[in-house]
């Protein structure tokens, strides 16, 4: 498959997708940073999962950008770089909130954890026990 051909095949699904679903393309670059930043969340909960996450985003933006300016080339329809930077900073911009607010609210490694009150004296009141 030339790259040609995969940058064509690219915005032929990109298009088919913003018509079926009725919202607009910056909507979409929101919702499939969202998405993968979420889905790559979930799967790599180690540590350093939300800078992971972040990349696979970042991968993402930049190769959708690059195969919509290869088709651009194709069609002699090239769109100015600002068009381009703003497809990657609709997709990249939650994910990135995400990212710097995630290490806030993730538990410290420090932090005890609370215990949990079990066995015969669970039932009882502070002062019973």
């Amino acid at each position: 498959m030339t790259l040609t051909l995969l940058a064509a095949l690219f915005e032929e699904h990109k298009l088919s997708i913003v018509s079926s679903v009725g919202l607009g393309k910056d909507a979409l670059h929101i919702y499939f940073g969202l998405a993968l930043f979420l889905a790559v969340r979930l799967i790599w909960r180690r540590r350093g999962g939300g800078l992971i996450a972040w990349a696979a985003v970042l991968v993402m933006a930049s190769g959708g950008e690059w195969l919509d300016l290869q088709a651009e080339i194709s069609r002699s329809a090239i769109q100015p770089d600002a068009a381009h930077w703003h497809d990657i900073w609709n997709t990249m911009f939650w994910p990135t909130v995400l990212l710097i607010v995630g290490r806030w609210l993730a538990p410290r490694a420090d932090a005890p954890a609370p215990t949990a009150i079990s066995g015969e004296n669970a039932e009882r009141g502070f002062e019973q026990a």
